[in-house]
C-alpha cells in the first residue's frame, strides 16, 4: 500500500517523477531543492564528516537521476530517496572503515544542521547564558552518542527522532518489519540515554 505523500501533493509528485523520467534537468534541480537538506542531514549524521557527507549526498541525487526508471511509485519519492541515501551511507562507511577513517569527526559543525532539521531528541529549552551553555553541552553529547551507535541503529534513530518520520515510513525505507524498527529505535534511545547520563553525572 502506497504511503500518502508529504510535502508534495500526489499529483505534483507524479508530475515530478514523470519529468525526471523524461530527463528534464529542471525537474532534477527541483528535486534537489526539495530534498537536499533532509538527505544531507541523514547522511551527515550517519557519516559524521561534512566533506564525505557532501559527496555522498551528491551521489544520492545522481543515483536517483540515473535510476528513476526503476522507481515503481509504490512509495513516496522521498522514501525511495532515503532508502538510496541509507544504502549509500552504509557503503561509504564500510569503505572508510577499510581506510581506518574516523567517522565521528567534525561534530562541531553539526549545530548548524540541527536548526535545519526537526527538533532533536531531548533538545533543551534555554533561557539564560548558563542554560544556553548547558544546552549546547547536552546537544554535543547527544551528537556524539548518535555517532557512537552502529550504522543501522543510527539511521533508524535519525529518521525517527530528527527527521520525524513515522514507523511505517521508516519500515518502508529500510525494508524492516515495523516491530523491528520500533525495538531497534528503543534500544538506540536507551544507549543514548546511558551515554548522556554517564557524561552529565
Amino acid at each position: 500500500m502506497a504511503l500518502p505523500p508529504i510535502g508534495l501533493s500526489g499529483i505534483r509528485e507524479r508530475l515530478l517523477v514523470r519529468r525526471l523520467r523524461e530527463r528534464d534537468e529542471r525537474a532534477f534541480h527541483e528535486m534537489v531543492r526539495l530534498y537536499q537538506h533532509k538527505v544531507f542531514n541523514l547522511v551527515f549524521r550517519m557519516i559524521g564528516n561534512r566533506e564525505e557527507a557532501e559527496d555522498v549526498a551528491q551521489e544520492v541525487f545522481v543515483t536517483v537521476w540515473k535510476a528513476i526508471d526503476s522507481f515503481r511509485g509504490d512509495s513516496k519519492l522521498s522514501t525511495w530517496l532515503y532508502r538510496i541515501a541509507a544504502n549509500q551511507c552504509k557503503n561509504r562507511i564500510k569503505y572508510l572503515g577499510r581506510r581506518s577513517y574516523g567517522a565521528t569527526g567534525q561534530l562541531e559543525e553539526s549545530e548548524a544542521l540541527i536548526h535545519q532539521a526537526q527538533p532533536s531528541l531531548l533538545a533543551p529549552h534555554t533561557d539564560g547564558p548558563e542554560q544556553v551553555l548547558q544546552g549546547r553541552q547536552t546537544q554535543r553529547l547527544l551528537e556524539e552518542g548518535i555517532a557512537a551507535l552502529d550504522e543501522d541503529h543510527r539511521a533508524l534513530l535519525v529518521l525517527r527522532d530528527v527527521e520525524d518520520l513515522s514507523y511505517q515510513e521508516i519500515a518502508a525505507i529500510t525494508g524492516l518489519p515495523e516491530g523491528t524498527v520500533k525495538s531497534r529505535i528503543h534500544r538506540a534511545r536507551l544507549a543514548l540515554k546511558e551515554h548522556l547520563e554517564k557524561h552529565l553525572s
